[in-house]
Order: structure tokens, then C-alpha cells, then sequence
């Protein structure tokens, strides 16, 4: 063994050294090893910064005209998920509608659609240009954990999700999609077919639902008022459901109703009809109070087996609302149908001015098995109600409310503390915006943040007859002119405020008390504090306090010494005296 080792190693060294001299016996270097080429390596990109990763969204609670989500946990709460934008927001009913969740990460594009489904809340999203992406995300708990499996040319808005069985389906305009819900895989695609007649017979106009009972069926309204039957487990179209009348116009929203096989359906015209699918004969039309201003998008029933009837006792009560104004409709379904109560003004309605103000409704729904009803309006809130249970009035009280800004904010700024080494550095943002409101906001707790008050503007309004009414309605007054005008500056002191618990004063706001000789009476400060906020308006030559603690407007409007309007302002306020600087005039 000894010797085969070394004759290969011998043989090793001779070819070593043949490869260094060539044909003519010149030495020459060793042939060296061709690098081979290796493939190039996509560079990995770097990470997005971490400073300004988004943390949260203050100020949103439901912007967007896409109607909230709900979801019941259990026998003791519900969450309620909105659309802020590219974000959801999931609020707790138990917790008085309390923040519990931010989803991220956010989406590519705007949140066109969403639902809520075993503690999960799909998110469709994209197809707001030509040619944009289109995705849906599935969040639990906050957090992303799936998406579906988009199918090849769906290049349209998702504007409707909704889940039943093993299907989860989306309504595009002129296409419904199909995914397994235990795979997330997608399943088929569904075309409406185009009449030659009219082309709106192909175009889905609103609302998609799936009846109890009725397997792998899906109810579809068109353009031209029809509503269609589908199987989404064959992609066949089963039966279609004509309107009434030619006039009756698109379909823009079902509802399945809680008796087995009725359908509630709204038209443009103003109209809803309670159809028997199973017998295809209608069995109450019902006719909103003005077709001209009332679009009704959204449909519930209460399921306690209370409201209706005279003493309230017995089932059948339903509520309708839409975007044109903030009223909910009662209906009675006994006796032909009734209404029963209007809820004026539960959101603000759509108004043209203040920089494009948006309001109206987007959903309501009421609770299964509860006497509680949620509202989510496009004026950025979003509202619980609750009915009385010996009450005789067939209109609910407010329970909770969750709102923020109706319009662009104009005037932004962090809170200043009592002391430098106070705890509360940073925790308050105060804003203004073009809905004339003032607001502070807490970045800690959202439940803490609140509108500061200017007195009872709604019970003004009620008494003048205006709630109900559209803000662009031709009036000599409007719920605008009850408040003050629009903020365009302000300063804040808390050195001498009185806090939550001060003691209320026993004017009006801005009313400038003055004694019989003609002084200003601030003999009250020392149980009330001192106004710690100071605000310009536009157009307006006084400049107005608030009280930050009491969360309300002060006693005084201090006019300019000029008597132009307020530009610019500052508030400092020592240990003895608060002092204004307005248009830079002195006034203590």
C-alpha cells in the first residue's frame, strides 16, 4: 500500500511539472481554473425606515363612504371594524366603543370594501385608476395574516364582500368573484349577461346577499331594477326578479329579512318592496317620504322580537337610511306598513360648503338579538343607539358615540403642560377644522378625546326646526350659524385652568358678564379657573375663550382693538393675571 501511495504521488508531480514547460521547453506559469460565472443575485432592497413607520391614525373613525363591519364575540360584546383609508379600525361595543385595533400593515390602495367573518375582517382594496392592482387582505386581530388569490383581468374596485358557507364572494361593477373560503383559493368568476335592449342589464348597480336555507345562492341587484339568482357553486344563473314597474330604477341595496325566503329590495325611485323570492310575488311596497332627496342604501331589522305594534311587544320593526341625509327611518311592516319614527339628524348631512363637508349615512345595522343599532355616517362618526325598554317612543336614545372632524382640518398643535416635568408632555393635540369645531385629541387613549363644547347647538336647532333638514337647503338660517365661525388661530395656556372638576359658571359662553358698574365680573375664577384657550375666526373681529378641563367655551369674546378681524394671537398666563396678545394689542 505503501509503495501504490507513493508511485501517485511520483505521477502527481511529474504531470505538475509537464504542464509547466511548454512545446518548445520554456517553463511557463501553471494553467489556472476558469472561473465559471455564477448568476447574478437580485439586490435585496433596503428595509424602510422605522422613524417613520406609520403608528397610528388620530382624528378617523369613519371618513370613507365604505360601510362598517360587525362581528359578535361570543354572548357579551360585538367589534365594530371601519375603513379610515388604507387601515381598519376595530372598536369594542362592551368598551363604549373603545380603539382595540389598527391593522397593518396598510394597503397598497384605498379600502374599497369590507366584512367581518370568525374573528377576521377581509379588506378589498385597488382598482381606483385604469389598469390599478386589486387585492384582498385578510387581518386578525390588527394584523395580516392571508390575502385571496386574485384571478387574471380583475382590474375593477371590489364594492362588496360578503361570506356564507365554504364561499366568500365580491361584487365588482360588471363581474362577481368567487373564492374558497377554507383555501382563500379563487373558484370562478360571474358576468352578468347584456341585454340587447339595454346594456344596464349587465351592470350591478348595489347590494349582493345570500338568502338562509337557499344553498350556494347569491341575490344580485342591476342597474335596470332586476335582481338575479345565482348558484356560485355552478356559475349558473337560476332565476331573475323584475321590477315592478319600468320606472322603479336600479337596485341599491338587499336585504334578506328575518322570516325564511322575503327579501327586502330599495330602488332609486324612493321605493322598497318585501319580495317572496320562493313565490316570486311581492308582498308589501312601501314609499320613502321624498324619492327627490332620499336614496335608501341601507336596510335592517330588529331581531328582539320587540318594537313593533302599539305597545311594542311583538317583532316586525325595520330601519332604513342612505347618504342624501343623516335620518333614520322606523318602519311598522304590520297593517301595509307604517312609519313609526324618523331619528333626525343622527349623523350631519351632506353639505357643498366648508370645503367639501361630507356626511350622510353609509350603514345601519341593528345588533342580533339586541335593542341596540349602529350607525356609521360619512361626517366621521360612528354611533350605537339603544331603545328604552318601557319606553313609548319608537325612536332610540344615544349610547355611544366615536366622531372627529366632518371636514379638513385648518389648525394643528400639541397641548403645553402645567409644569415642564409634568407627565402629560405630548399627550394632547388640539385641532380645528372647517366644520367650526375645536377638538383635543388624546394619543394615548382614544376614548379620552372629545369635541370642546359651544353649547346646546343641537336643542337650538331642534326648536327652529332645522334638524332633518339637508345643509344646502335654501334657509334664512342653517345649524352653521348656531355655532361660531370657522378657527383660523389659536393659543393655549394651562397654568391656571380649572380642570374636570371646576366649578360651572353661571353665565353663557361668550357672554362678556359685567356688573352694574360696568366691570367685567371674574369674581367666579376662583371656583371656575381661568379659560385656558384663546381662538380666531374667520370673518370675525372677537377673539373666544374655552375651558380646557370643563371641555367647553368660556365667558369672553374680547373684540380687537382695531375692530378687523383676528389674524394672529397669543396666550400667556402668569401666577396672577391671564394675558391676550390679539393683532398684537394687550388684553389682560
Amino acid at each position: 500500500m505503501q509503495q501504490i501511495s507513493k508511485s501517485v504521488v511520483r505521477a502527481e508531480r511529474m504531470s505538475k511539472d509537464q504542464a509547466e514547460v511548454d512545446d518548445h521547453g520554456l517553463a511557463t506559469s501553471p494553467a489556472k481554473r476558469q472561473k465559471l460565472a455564477h448568476r447574478s443575485e437580485p439586490r435585496r432592497q433596503p428595509p424602510p425606515s422605522k422613524i417613520f413607520t406609520p403608528f397610528r391614525t388620530v382624528g378617523l373613525v369613519s371618513p370613507t363612504s365604505v360601510p362598517f363591519t360587525s362581528l359578535p364575540l361570543g354572548k357579551t360584546t360585538f367589534q365594530i371594524t371601519t375603513s379610515v383609508g388604507r387601515c381598519l379600525h376595530t372598536y369594542d361595543l362592551r368598551r363604549a366603543l373603545n380603539l382595540v385595533f389598527i391593522t397593518r400593515p396598510q394597503t397598497p390602495s384605498t379600502i374599497t370594501a369590507t366584512v367581518a367573518w370568525k374573528e377576521r375582517v377581509l379588506a378589498a382594496w385597488g382598482g381606483d385608476g385604469a389598469g390599478g392592482e386589486v387585492g384582498v387582505w385578510v387581518f386578525q386581530r390588527g394584523k395580516q395574516n392571508g390575502q385571496l388569490e386574485v384571478p387574471g383581468g380583475l382590474d375593477e374596485p371590489i364594492k362588496e364582500l360578503i361570506v356564507f358557507g365554504s364561499w366568500i364572494v365580491g361584487r365588482c361593477t360588471t363581474r362577481i368573484d368567487v373564492w374558497k373560503s377554507a383555501n382563500y383559493e379563487h373558484y370562478t368568476t360571474i358576468t352578468p349577461t347584456v341585454s340587447q335592449e339595454s346594456s344596464a342589464a349587465g351592470t350591478l348597480s348595489g347590494g349582493i346577499c345570500h338568502m338562509p336555507t337557499f344553498l350556494n345562492k347569491i341575490l344580485a341587484g342591476k342597474e335596470d331594477g332586476s335582481v338575479d339568482i345565482w348558484n356560485v357553486s355552478t356559475g349558473k344563473l337560476v332565476y331573475t326578479i323584475f321590477p315592478p314597474n319600468l320606472v322603479s330604477g336600479a337596485v341599491t341595496s338587499l336585504q334578506p329579512t328575518p322570516a325564511l325566503s322575503i327579501v327586502a329590495v330599495a330602488r332609486t325611485d324612493g321605493s322598497i318592496t318585501i319580495h317572496d323570492i320562493r313565490m316570486d310575488t311581492t308582498v308589501l311596497e312601501l314609499k320613502a317620504r321624498s324619492a327627490s332627496t332620499t336614496n335608501i342604501t341601507s336596510i335592517s331589522f330588529r331581531t328582539d322580537d320587540h318594537g313593533a305594534d302599539q305597545d311594542g311587544q311583538i317583532p316586525g320593526i325595520m330601519a332604513t337610511a342612505g347618504p342624501d341625509d343623516g335620518d333614520v327611518t322606523f318602519w311598522d311592516l304590520h297593517n301595509g306598513g307604517r312609519v313609526v319614527g324618523v331619528l333626525h339628524s343622527a349623523h350631519d348631512p351632506r353639505s357643498s360648503s366648508h370645503g367639501g363637508m361630507s356626511g350622510g349615512i353609509s350603514k345601519i345595522e341593528f345588533l342580533p338579538g339586541q335593542d341596540v343599532i349602529i350607525t356609521g355616517g360619512m361626517d366621521n362618526a360612528l354611533k350605537s343607539w339603544i331603545f328604552d325598554a318601557n319606553s313609548l317612543s319608537a325612536v332610540p336614545r344615544i349610547l355611544h358615540s366615536r366622531s372627529g372632524h366632518g371636514a379638513p382640518v385648518t389648525k394643528l398643535s400639541f397641548m403645553p403642560t402645567k409644569s415642564e416635568d409634568a407627565d402629560a408632555t405630548g399627550k394632547w393635540i388640539l385641532s380645528a377644522g372647517r366644520d367650526q369645531s375645536l377638538w383635543g385629541w388624546s394619543i394615548r387613549k382614544d376614548g379620552q378625546s372629545s369635541e370642546l363644547s359651544q353649547g346646546p347647538v343641537r336643542k337650538k336647532a331642534k326648536k327652529l326646526g332645522l334638524l332633518g333638514k339637508s345643509l344646502d337647503l335654501d334657509s334664512s338660517i342653517s345649524l352653521d350659524d348656531l355655532k361660531a365661525p370657522e378657527i383660523t388661530c389659536f393659543d393655549c395656556s394651562l397654568n391656571r385652568d380649572g380642570g374636570m372638576g371646576a366649578a360651572p359658571n353661571a353665565g353663557g359662553i361668550w357672554a362678556n358678564v359685567t356688573t352694574k358698574k360696568g366691570t367685567m365680573d371674574a369674581s367666579d375664577s376662583g371656583l371656575t379657573g381661568w379659560e385656558s384657550i384663546v381662538t380666531g375666526h374667520r370673518g370675525d373681529k372677537y377673539a373666544r375663550t374655552w375651558f380646557w378641563g370643563r371641555k367647553r367655551a368660556g365667558r369672553w369674546a374680547f373684540e380687537t382693538g382695531d375692530g378687523t378681524e383676528v389674524t394672529e394671537e397669543a396666550y400667556r398666563c402668569s401666577t396672577c393675571n391671564p394675558v391676550f396678545y390679539v393683532n398684537d394689542s394687550l388684553l389682560r
